[in-house]
């Protein structure tokens, strides 16, 4: 059974099987949920030797550890202490070479719609060469000649792609907070019960926006001084009142009867959830005591104590943030979600039976993730350790091209937030969570961005009343 199974995984890195677990214990797997799950444990492999190389800390054991490491680092060219291999620089061309990894394969996958083509057999097999693939490419990067004008231009490439991932995530949050509305309000049709879980629902996210605000407000903000975080706080509270109001007004409710506070209730959390994530990236405001030594405001007095242990802040904090990287990806890869960003959506009907029971919006992704479609033709393989279910005879259950451009972009959202955005050159993995003005105010114009699409999903259809909208 062992050589069985070592047999497929021969096959799975080298020919077009799916792969697998040796374990027959582990539960089955469909094969496009392997695939793609192959293709999240490329991007975090990269994405830790990203986190690697900005660390001063791995850095410098290194050179105390590593025997002969100076002639190593001669022998490498890499420079006299392996200069060239860290820093935002060799982050820059690791993620270069990661980015064109994903490019190509969103070039080469586009229109493929059968699993049976000689393209989706590349795309759902040959593991070890694609590795081998993207390993070049990310060492190839270092060998790109003028690396100064490479650098420069690729910068503002990354900035691109960067803000691109962060607006598909609030496009497709939006949508979401539209979709999960209208198909609760379908149910109430059907069981009165919907319309009591609306209500609490909707009560309990205008609870934890309200709280949120007070909670800033008193954290964030003293008599003195804080004018920026006054400001924001003010601003972002009174943008969530306003676009709740707009929701229920008489005339986006006659163009819009499935309009209502449920989805202002999604984005006022979101919002205050980037508001508080952009305070806490601020760079800290001093001032001088009465007994003229510098004191930190507008930060709350126990995460002063907190950011003490930088490597507990950093690690877990890093592990937290590029987990959330990964679900982003593997969730906004969905058919459901391409189709959304296109405008197409399923019919009412449809929606009410497949999401009306959904609670959330974890449980709608990953349920549109892993859930099997009804008129997939499946085939099970046993193979001595853990059961594969092919579940894309019938044709592909997710777009392979729109999968490969987002984590394209994610590369690149990876690259900017670990140097730091436009604070590449003192950027540190250790000093991640120090603050910046570049991670501040992309945070909220983030969150500026949001409540404006939420806000055109509202009045567009009385900006163009010929025009047919659906959310």
């Amino acid at each position: 059974t062992c050589v069985f199974c070592l047999t497929f995984q021969l096959a799975c890195c080298c020919g077009t099987a799916a792969c697998s677990l040796c374990c027959k214990c582990c539960p089955k797997i469909k094969q496009s949920t392997s695939t793609r799950f192959m293709y999240a444990l490329y991007f975090i492999l990269v994405t830790i030797i990203c986190c690697v190389m900005m660390s001063t800390t791995v850095a410098n054991e290194m050179k105390m550890h590593i025997p002969f490491y100076k002639q190593m680092c001669k022998g490498i060219q890499a420079g006299e202490m392996c200069e060239k291999l860290v820093g935002y620089s060799a982050v820059y061309k690791v993620c270069f070479g990661m980015a064109c990894f994903f490019f190509l394969f969103f070039l080469f996958t586009i229109k493929i719609n059968s699993s049976k083509s000689c393209r989706a057999y590349i795309h759902n097999g040959f593991w070890l060469v694609k590795l081998i693939l993207l390993a070049a490419m990310c060492s190839g990067a270092f060998f790109i000649p003028d690396q100064d004008t490479f650098l420069n231009a690729w910068r503002y490439v990354g900035a691109t792609g960067g803000f691109l991932f962060i607006a598909i995530q609030l496009i497709l949050l939006v949508e979401f907070a539209h979709k999960w509305n209208k198909n609760w309000t379908a149910g109430a049709n059907h069981k009165q019960m919907w319309n009591g879980l609306l209500a609490l629902v909707t009560l309990t996210l205008y609870s934890v926006a309200v709280a949120a605000l007070v909670l800033m407000a008193l954290f964030y903000t003293r008599s003195e001084g804080c004018m920026y975080n006054k400001i924001l706080i003010g601003v972002n509270g009174g943008l969530c009142l306003f676009v709740s109001l707009v929701a229920i007004s008489p005339c986006v409710q006659n163009r819009q009867p499935h309009s209502g506070l449920l989805q202002s209730g999604v984005i006022s959390c979101y919002v205050m959830y980037l508001t508080f994530s952009a305070l806490s990236s601020k760079p800290p405001e001093t001032i001088l005591d009465e007994n003229n030594q510098n004191i930190t405001i507008c930060v709350p007095e126990f995460s002063q104590g907190l950011h003490r242990d930088e490597n507990l802040v950093t690690g877990l904090g890093t592990t937290i943030l590029f987990g959330c990287i990964l679900y982003s990806c593997l969730t906004s890869t969905t058919r459901a979600s391409s189709e959304a960003l296109r405008g197409i959506y399923a019919t009412p009907e449809t929606e009410v039976i497949s999401c009306c029971f959904q609670f959330s919006l974890n449980l709608q992704k990953l349920s549109c993730f892993l859930s099997l479609t009804a008129d997939a033709e499946e085939h099970i393989e046993e193979r001595g350790g853990q059961t594969v279910i092919y579940d894309e005879k019938k044709g592909t259950v997710y777009s392979y091209a729109y999968f490969h451009f987002v984590f394209f972009l994610a590369s690149l959202y990876v690259m900017m937030t670990v140097t730091h955005w436009f604070h590449y050159e003192s950027a540190q993995i250790e000093k991640f969570f120090t603050g910046t003005w570049s991670i501040f105010w992309i945070k909220m114009v983030s969150c500026w961005v949001c409540v404006c699409l939420y806000l055109w999903t509202l009045i567009a259809p009385l900006c163009c009343p010929t025009r047919e909208f659906s959310v």
